[in-house]
């Protein structure tokens, strides 16, 4: 959330969650700095079978992360380093190419994989994406990929996209003014999409040869928003 940063929402099982903990979920950590009930209230704490929305991680952790509280900062980051640095030696040992070109030698009769990185709106989103590419995957040509999460797109993704030789998928997502700076200059390939069904529509017809119609998108122009005023009780009007 753009205003709150990073959301997850937690279920409590045991203990009590409190504002103020440190919390460890998946390979992200942060103080909660804000406790939100499912009538969108602030609270003070959690008990078990509480669901609350929590502010304050450093970062998106993936659905289904248990998450702890730790008694310091130093004991959260001696955790989340030891689970990014696990991530990120999954992420190495990719041969560069476009994404065309790897769904492409499935005519060749050589199994590939492919590496690819993903952005969407929603963690929900993000794992429908992944679960439907790796149900895609042959006996010629899987889908390897490197890096999901929610968010935009950022100059990181950009960076690992250009190491690694992936193609960027965007759910939803666009990438930032500096994310799109590199990726013009290092010729990094971008794939934006609305609809997961033409998603995997698209790759399918790829990965069986077909080619399907071009499609080129053209940016009429930006904006960005500087104040959203109140119009009526629900209403919001973006300035």
């Amino acid at each position: 959330d753009k205003g709150c940063g990073p959301v997850a929402t937690a279920l409590v099982q045991r203990g009590t969650l409190k504002v103020g903990d440190i919390i460890v979920a998946g390979a992200e950590w942060g103080r909660v700095r804000a406790l939100l009930n499912d009538r969108g209230q602030n609270v003070d704490n959690a008990g078990p079978s509480v669901p609350v929305e929590v502010l304050g991680l450093n970062g998106t952790p993936d659905a289904g992360d248990t998450f702890v509280v730790v008694e310091n900062e130093a004991r959260a980051r001696e955790v989340t380093e030891y689970r990014q640095g696990l991530q990120r030696k999954a992420r190495v040992g990719v041969v560069r190419t476009s994404l065309d070109q790897m769904l492409s030698q499935l005519k060749e009769g050589e199994r590939h994989e492919v590496p690819i990185v993903i952005k969407g709106d929603v963690q929900g989103s993000v794992e429908a994406i992944v679960q439907a590419l790796d149900k895609l995957g042959t006996d010629e040509v899987k889908a390897r990929v490197l890096h999901a999460s929610v968010g935009g797109i950022t100059e990181s993704d950009v960076t690992l996209a250009q190491a690694s030789g992936a193609p960027i998928i965007g759910f939803n997502v666009r990438p930032n003014a500096k994310a799109r700076e590199l990726v013009k200059r290092d010729g990094v390939e971008m794939k934006y999409y609305d609809v997961i069904y033409h998603l995997t529509e698209e790759i399918a017809k790829e990965m069986a040869g077909e080619l399907g119609p071009e499609r080129i998108e053209h940016v009429v122009g930006r904006a960005a928003v500087k104040e959203v005023f109140r119009s009526g009780k629900k209403d919001k009007a973006a300035g």
